[in-house]
């Protein structure tokens, strides 16, 4: 169940990362909130004209933006002429991101590279490159997908979990310098959730890792869905720098 928030309605929404998985599910609901869904996307143009009309079937509106996170150069050019031509962003949703399992003695400096600069530099790019439209907007939420691996650490995922862990303190030196300008900067740290990567896992090791969580299931994309809604709206209006983990009990 997603719950309503009325002022989401025509509220203008980057969500990075929003073709599959989480960021999909976190896109669709806020099309269903009636919010004007901004996504970026990279080179296929029709993957991306089949999201807008996805979107705007379940509500809300919607505007795809060609740019990587990776590319600066592009991105600020296409929120430049987004901002400058449409309208102010008051909602972002950092969630683009990559992993790759790695032991840390094979661990190549091009995929530690690859990693910090989606998850963790990404990021904090399409932050800044917002950081003046911001200024000119209202009631400004910062939403930024990290994982719980960000706070515990896992073996194999030194360089995911390390961007991860610099997306809470990115988070939380956002929401004291820019407080006062009534912007709020918040952490979601998902747990093992249903998506196209887990569904992979064979049935053996999805028993293993659902034994270890404490409501013996894994999360679905909704769920975090809802929870982003929430930090996006007003009815979380007195929330800022926190880290929310959504994991059913994994890591207390």
């Amino acid at each position: 169940m997603i719950a309503t928030y009325s002022d989401l309605k025509g509220k203008v929404i980057l969500v990075t990362g929003a073709a599959r998985g989480i960021g999909k599910s976190i896109a669709l609901a806020l099309a269903e909130q009636g919010a004007h869904v901004v996504f970026n996307y990279r080179g296929d143009e029709a993957k991306a004209i089949a999201l807008k009309e996805e979107l705007e079937a379940k509500g809300g509106k919607a505007t795809g933006l060609k740019f990587d996170v990776t590319d600066h150069s592009a991105m600020t050019k296409a929120l430049d002429e987004f901002t400058k031509t449409v309208a102010p962003i008051s909602g972002l949703v950092n969630n683009a991101g990559v992993s790759k399992d790695t032991l840390l003695l094979r661990l190549k400096p091009e995929e530690i590279s690859q990693i910090i600069d989606t998850n963790l530099k990404g990021s904090m790019m399409v932050t800044q490159a917002l950081s003046r439209n911001f200024l000119r907007a209202e009631n400004v939420s910062i939403v930024h997908m990290s994982s719980i691996v960000g706070l515990m650490g896992n073996a194999s995922q030194a360089a995911y979990a390390a961007s991860k862990a610099g997306l809470i303190g990115f988070s939380k030196s956002v929401a004291k310098e820019l407080a006062s300008r009534n912007l709020r900067s918040n952490v979601i740290c998902p747990g093992f959730i249903q998506t196209d990567m887990t569904d992979a896992l064979e049935a053996k090791a999805k028993e293993q890792y659902s034994s270890s969580i404490p409501l013996g299931r894994f999360g679905t994309t909704d769920e975090v869905a809802n929870l982003t809604c929430f930090l996006l709206s007003g009815a979380s209006s007195y929330l800022t720098g926190e880290v929310i983990k959504i994991d059913g009990g994994l890591y207390i």
